[in-house]
């Protein structure tokens, strides 16, 4: 018997987890981002990382789509662009006030985050509610700085 649903948030509220952007790019969508805190590694060899979309995510579409993505790994100075990214927004209010350029594959990278993976997308699971996101690291972009975390429902972020 699975637990309840209040149960289960209440226990995922206790993980803390860096907060991502997850960017796309299609000629029949165009550019499309969401924030995203359901990310991790799952391959050294070949580079592979995953992160869960929502069924209903419009973003999803665009990686369907385009087949490529890119997670855009947010600093601490970022809560407003995880904020703008978490919906609400259409997607061109969501890109509007964030400096961001095309990467290698054509995907949306977010010039001031700590980190950019691109991404060719090389497996879709259906999970629930929700699609799993497989994909091979196409390119790499690494800056310095802190990452923004996420802690029962409130952003934090590291102590020296």
């Amino acid at each position: 018997m699975a637990v309840e649903a209040n149960e289960f948030k209440n226990a995922l509220q206790l993980w803390a987890s860096g907060v991502t952007v997850i960017t796309t790019n299609t000629e029949r969508y165009g550019t499309q981002g969401m924030t995203a805190t359901s990310f991790c590694s799952v391959s050294l060899e070949p580079p592979q990382i995953l992160v869960c979309i929502n069924e209903n995510a419009d973003t999803g579409d665009g990686i369907e789509e385009s087949r490529h993505f890119a997670v855009n790994i947010l600093t601490a100075e970022q809560e407003e662009v995880s904020n703008q990214f978490a919906g609400g927004a259409s997607q061109e209010e969501r890109f509007a006030n964030v400096s961001w350029e095309n990467g290698i594959c054509g995907m949306p990278i977010l010039n001031d985050c700590l980190a950019s993976l691109e991404c060719k997308v090389v497996e879709k699971v259906k999970a629930g509610t929700h699609w799993i996101m497989i994909g091979e690291v196409q390119d790499v972009v690494c800056r310095s700085g802190s990452p923004l975390l996420y802690f029962r429902s409130a952003y934090r972020g590291l102590s020296e």
